[in-house]
Formats: C-alpha cells, sequence, structure tokens
C-alpha cells in the first residue's frame, strides 16, 4: 500500500516507533500465552504513564523479565526485585516490579486452570471471539473488562483495573478497535 495512501488512527501520530506499533501490533489477535504475558507486564507497568513510555523502554523491560518468560520471573527472588529497582532502563517504582513477579505467579495459577491464559481471557468473550468495534470513539472501559478486571482483582492481581484491562484488550486483539478509515481497520 503506498504511504501516502495509508490512514491511521489519530491517538498514534506521527511517532516512528508509535505507527509501527499501531500498523503491526494493535488489535491484532494474540493467541500465544508468552505475548499475553508481555502485555500484561507492560501494560500494568504503564498504569498512571502514558503508553509511548512504555514501549520506548519495551525491550529493557524485555531483558530485565527475562524475555518475559513467565516461569522465570515466577521464580524472581527479592534479590532479582532489588536488582530491577537499579535498572533505569525500566520504571524503578517497587510495587510494579513486585507485583509483575507476583502476576507471573498468578498468571500461570490461571493456566493450570484454564489450560491457557488465552483460554481464560476468551472465557470472557461473547462466543469466545474477539469484537471489532465500529465507529470513532473509543471506551476506557466496557462491562467485559470491567468483568476481566473484577475477576483478576480476585484472584490477586494488581495494576489491572478495568481502563489498564481494556487497553490491554485492544494491544491483543480481543477487541479492534481500530477507527473507521483506518487502513490497518
Amino acid at each position: 500500500m503506498p504511504t501516502e495512501n495509508i490512514k491511521r488512527c489519530a491517538w498514534c501520530g506521527t511517532d516512528e516507533l508509535y505507527t509501527k506499533y499501531h500498523d503491526e501490533e494493535w488489535g491484532k489477535e494474540v493467541h500465544d500465552d508468552k505475548t499475553l504475558f508481555e502485555f500484561l507486564v507492560l501494560e500494568s507497568a504503564q498504569a498512571g504513564l502514558s503508553w509511548i513510555t512504555i514501549l520506548r523502554r519495551r525491550e529493557n523491560y524485555r531483558k530485565a523479565f527475562a524475555d518475559f518468560d513467565v516461569e522465570k520471573v515466577a521464580a524472581f527472588t527479592p534479590e532479582d526485585a532489588e536488582r530491577l529497582m537499579q535498572d533505569a532502563g525500566i520504571i524503578r517504582n517497587r510495587l510494579k516490579i513486585k507485583t509483575t513477579i507476583t502476576n507471573a505467579q498468578l498468571f500461570i495459577g490461571i493456566q493450570k486452570e484454564f489450560g491457557s491464559f488465552y483460554k481464560y481471557l476468551y472465557s470472557f468473550m461473547p462466543d469466545e471471539k474477539p469484537l471489532i468495534n465500529h465507529g470513532n470513539r473509543l471506551p476506557a472501559s466496557t462491562p467485559i473488562s470491567d468483568a476481566i478486571a473484577k475477576d483478576m482483582k480476585k484472584r490477586g492481581f494488581k495494576f489491572f483495573g478495568t481502563t489498564i484491562c481494556y487497553a490491554y484488550m485492544q494491544a491483543v486483539g480481543m477487541v479492534n478497535d481500530h477507527v473507521d478509515g483506518c487502513s490497518f481497520k
């Protein structure tokens, strides 16, 4: 597609990293638990910050959190948490770092209970399928993100309220919220 004919959602602006993320990842359905865990880590880290802040540090998060290997992260020790507090490449928030380790342990528990984190997430979706939304107004949350966030909170997850949950759902393609007219709808 010639670049002059490409239309994008306005939120990604013109930043090269942001447009690449928009064009290649955002709204595309993710099936594998490794990538679902990666986005859980990144979206939780993003709480209270802009997504571009985390996107620019994504490779640092990959290195810091064992290439998003959930088993390895779940086994991190208090010493690992202290090491991460010294890592200038990630957001050095003690609670978010500790939460990432705990969330990894909880993620594994869900995998054992449901067979995969993917199956768990899609158990909340109508007909266990992603949704394609139409229009140009994106919600900050929905009844589905409310239900997932509430269930995850009950299970012990932190930094994953309904707004973060909905952003996660958009990122991993549970919902396709590309605006009407976007070349990537």
